[in-house]
């Protein structure tokens, strides 16, 4: 009886141990839901490693849906000038190419690479294609746009180039459309703002 019982334990113990490196290593929104932020994530890059974004801990980070093939892709040249222009101040823009739209990113990671590099010179971060809406919306997604995990921001994603703004804590500060072009004043101001905060 002994015995069971310390197999049982054991087994429960490796269970709990499976349970929280899933929720860290998967982004399940679980965590963030209680009171996380994005830095509770980890993301494949579009180079297929996994990325913490823990590693972005204390910067202004702007997030990004992108694609390859949409009116708003020229958006890259803006996305890349306001990145070279803050980066040293501590901002750090993470782009997420989705194919929900129009199935306007077709590509796959490393053709999406190329295209970024050798059209727009690329520098930011770029991660692995994913979901950002629908049934198969991946749980990085899920938590920028629930009501429980981002009440401030929530609602689907519209359209290819929407903008989520995290402070240095890694929560959402502000949210623009996919219109609004990275160069706008007030995009400018949101991260000016954000940098300046302590």
């Amino acid at each position: 009886m002994f015995k069971m019982l310390a197999v049982l334990a054991a087994v429960a113990a490796i269970g709990i141990s499976s349970m929280s490196y899933f929720f860290e290593s998967s982004g399940d929104t679980m965590k963030a839901a209680a009171g996380g932020s994005i830095y509770d994530f980890t993301m494949k890059d579009i180079d297929g490693n996994q990325q913490k974004l823990s590693a972005y801990k204390g910067k202004v980070v702007m997030i990004v849906n992108t694609a390859s093939k949409c009116g708003n892709t020229p958006q890259y040249e803006g996305l890349e000038a306001i990145y070279k222009k803050y980066k040293d101040q501590g901002f750090v823009i993470l782009g997420f190419p989705a194919n929900n739209f129009m199935g306007q990113e077709p590509g796959t990671d490393k053709e999406i690479k190329e295209f970024c590099t050798l059209k727009y010179d690329v520098t930011f971060p770029m991660f692995s294609k994913i979901s950002v809406k629908g049934e198969d919306q991946d749980p990085f997604y899920s938590y920028l746009t629930e009501k429980k995990t981002d009440p401030g921001f929530a609602g689907d994603i519209t359209w290819n180039f929407e903008k989520f703004l995290t402070g240095r804590d890694g929560k959402v500060i502000a949210r623009f459309t996919p219109k609004t072009k990275p160069e706008d004043p007030a995009v400018i101001k949101a991260i000016e703002d954000a940098l300046a905060a302590k």
